[in-house]
């Protein structure tokens, strides 16, 4: 239960200064519609917690206010998304000159262990993008033709996927001209609008090339979307989703496969060979190092498995080797 300056339960009206904050990350920042809704939530819960005028919110307060989320039973991780929002409003009212300082700059929430994505090994990325198309009649109405319209676009999504680190929204936002094939590189629009070219594989360059030269059978004369359904319109998210569960069921992989395993399998495959963490962080487009990180536990995981493996001082202890001696 929150205790500093509890408002009723009821939805507070709009405030100005949270509105003008939303607009900023909107506008300016070019933030998401979903990660805006998200950053609105929780300022409005900050609202609804405290009353009086923002000037007096102070470091005090802010802590009885994260104290009372965490005793409700809210979750670390959810305490720690409250807190950047809050910090990031109040580093926008220092900004416009509305305070002298952010009480929330020192103010960390509760630590959470970072789970490690559950990755593919690299054959296991083999038996999705090689996977036979499907049997019988296809989800959106074509037929089990390798040489398909349907097969070529699934072919060119899974490479890219793969081969480019792409993540879901990135493909789906993909428009005709944001291929460069004689260059073999393609221009994503990545999170908060940053814009980075992400080079494509032989692998990708060649689907892409299977896929536009039938896409016209099903695109729409003004549909710019590289990808598109059997309508003519741009593919959705829940389509590609469908359509990467789909292969890798038909490779008969153990687990289950969407379009953030295998940008999870780019990236640890690409560090294990390499090495160079920031060429990762940069074709990925993470904005801070720290997020890219994670893969290095992938890696030294892969190692640690392979010293178990392989070293002879690293060997399990085994009854059956004891000479009785």
């Amino acid at each position: 239960m929150l205790t500093a300056n509890r408002l009723p339960e009821s939805e507070p009206q709009p405030d100005p200064a949270i509105e003008a904050y939303l607009a900023h990350l909107r506008d300016v920042r070019g933030l998401s519609p979903h990660t805006v809704a998200a950053y609105r939530r929780d300022l409005r819960e900050l609202r609804r917690a405290w009353a009086a005028p923002w000037a007096e919110l102070d470091a005090a307060a802010l802590r009885r206010i994260v104290a009372g989320l965490a005793r409700g039973g809210r979750h670390s991780r959810s305490v720690r998304r409250f807190l950047a929002a809050v910090r990031g409003f109040l580093d926008f009212q220092v900004e416009r000159g509305e305070r002298a300082a952010n009480p929330a700059a020192g103010l960390r929430g509760p630590k959470t262990d970072r789970p490690l994505p559950r990755g593919l090994d690299v054959d296991q990325a083999q038996q999705a993008l090689d996977a036979p198309p499907a049997t019988g009649a296809a989800p959106d109405g074509e037929a089990a033709d390798p040489d398909s319209p349907l097969a070529r676009r699934d072919r060119a999504m899974l490479e890219l996927l793969y081969g480019s680190g792409l993540r879901l929204a990135e493909l789906t936002g993909l428009d005709l001209p944001d291929v460069d094939r004689d260059a073999g590189m393609v221009r994503v629009l990545g999170k908060g609008r940053r814009e980075r070219r992400v080079p494509a594989g032989r692998m990708a360059l060649a689907a892409l090339r299977d896929w536009l030269a039938v896409r016209g059978q099903w695109a729409n004369d003004d549909e710019p979307a590289l990808f598109v359904t059997r309508r003519g319109q741009r593919i959705s998210n829940r389509s590609v989703q469908r359509r990467v569960a789909e292969a890798g069921r038909r490779g008969g992989l153990d687990v289950h496969l969407h379009p953030h395993r295998l940008r999870h399998a780019f990236a640890s495959h690409l560090l294990e060979s390499s090495g160079d963490l920031r060429a990762v962080q940069e074709l990925l487009g993470h904005a801070d190092l720290s997020t890219t990180q994670i893969y290095t536990h992938l890696d030294y995981q892969h190692l640690a498995e392979v010293y178990d493996a392989a070293h002879p001082r690293a060997r399990r202890h085994d009854p059956a080797d004891e000479t009785g001696s």
